[in-house]
Formats: C-alpha cells, structure tokens, sequence
C-alpha cells in the first residue's frame, strides 16, 4: 500500500528524519523499523543531488519517501516528485497564496500546473505506463503543507480548501515560537496543546491528513488522540546520541558489576 492509502485507512505511521546527505547513512535509516523515511532540504543537509540519490536505498527498502524542501521551493516539490518521491513537506505555508502555490508545483492539470517529466520517478515506481503515471498520480502523491506561524493558523480553513493540498503538518517548535510571540521554543508548551489538537481536527473534517513532529515520545499517543497520524521523528543525531548511550551505560553497568 501507497502512503496515501494507509493514511487513507486512518493507520499511524512513524517517518524517520534524515539529515545527512549521504545515500550509505540513509540505507541504514532506511533498513530500521520506521514506515517512511523523510529526507529533509529545509534544515537537514539534503540537496537536490543527495535526495535525487538517496531515494534509492529508502525504496529498495520497501519504503516511501518524503522529502521536505527549503521554504518557497515549490520547484524543488516538483523535483521531489519527478526523483520518486510519494510526498513532499512544504515548511512555512503561511497563506492560501502559498498553499496555491504549493499545489501547482505538486499536481499535474487540471489540478495544477506541475510540468511533465518522471525521468526517474516513473522507471523508479515501476508500474505501469506513463498514461497511468498521468491519470494516477495526483492522487496518488501527498502534498503537506506546514502550519507553524499565527499567519497559518487565521489562514487554515482557506489552506485545507486549496485543491491539491492533501495534509498539513504542523511544526511544533516554530508554532511555540510563534504562539509565544518569540519567547520560547517548546515543542510540547502545554498552554498550545488545545490549539494544536483544533489543527489536526479542522484538518481531518476537511477530509485531509494531520502530521506533526514528535520530540518527546511521551506525548505521541497524545498527539494521537488528537488525529494525528504520521508522526515525524528521529534524527541520525537522535538516533546515534540515544543508541550510544544505551550501549555506553549497558557495558559501564556491566562492568561496574565485576568490580
């Protein structure tokens, strides 16, 4: 099943994050227990060529790739798409002009305006002819636009309503920033969590998806039970910090033990 299907089936999934633009550190993230792989252009590493190669290894896995490109890249989205990509991440949607924006660089007509041109995506998917690439892939990629500004939120009803955006993501840490006019950065500040759960609610009464990015495990399934279904985690630095000092803390305990 397609990404889009499973959300479709209201399944929750778990996206890795990759930073590092590197096609061997992303075959191993690719080869853990996430159900997609996010290659991130915005603050990760990624550049068009890492992402262009990188989502080779994320597919011979068996798992569909993300990408979230640089603000206002909707270019870049077209790319993604083009490289094989089944979703793509637009950070800072702040507007129903740039939601527009967004779509048009991510559906083919009569939806948008993306050009033609899967010189890699199409021999990359692997089914089909390129009458059925056309006729299937608007629907079959996910457009998610980002909600993290007080501009997106007054903005969100004309967002959801934009044909062609088929989720938002809300990042949490810039939506702190902002809920608190600068002062903080906290991805879990309780005093937002009422307004992040009306996000994923308006989204899903629209018909459309809710995302987010976890930086606490603890408030997952609490970001669950709000209607969020693809949660975004776990940086290679993440994973290497947290699998060291794991490893660390066994042989010290292992060791102080004997002594």
């Amino acid at each position: 099943m397609s990404l889009k299907e499973r959300l479709a089936a209201d399944e929750t999934l778990i996206t890795g994050w990759s930073g590092v633009p590197d096609a061997l550190t992303v075959e191993i993230m690719a080869r853990q227990g996430f159900d997609a792989l996010t290659l991130d252009m915005q603050h990760g590493g990624h550049s068009e060529d890492s992402v262009l190669r990188c989502i080779v290894p994320i597919q011979a896995a068996g798992k569909p790739v993300i990408v979230r490109v640089p603000v206002g890249r909707f270019d870049m989205a077209s790319r993604a798409l083009d490289f094989g990509a089944e979703a793509v991440i637009a950070p800072m949607v702040n507007s129903v002009a740039d939601a527009r924006a967004f779509a048009a660089a991510m559906k083919y007509p009569p939806v948008g305006q993306r050009s033609w041109g899967p010189t890699f995506g199409h021999p990359r998917h692997g089914k089909g002819d390129h009458q059925d690439w056309l006729r299937e892939n608007n629907a079959r990629t996910l457009s998610f636009a980002m909600i993290e500004t007080r501009a997106a939120l007054d903005a969100l009803d004309g967002i959801l309503e934009t044909p062609g955006i088929d989720a938002i993501f809300l990042g949490p840490g810039d939506f702190s920033i902002a809920w608190t006019n600068g002062a903080t950065v906290n991805s879990t500040l309780e005093d937002m969590m009422e307004t992040v759960a009306s996000v994923a609610k308006r989204a899903r009464a629209a018909g459309k998806h809710a995302a987010i990015y976890v930086t606490d495990v603890k408030i997952a399934g609490r970001f669950v039970e709000m209607g969020y279904r693809l949660l975004a985690t776990g940086q290679e630095q993440q994973l290497i910090a947290s699998g060291a000092a794991s490893l660390l803390a066994g042989l010290k305990g292992s060791i102080g033990n004997r002594e």
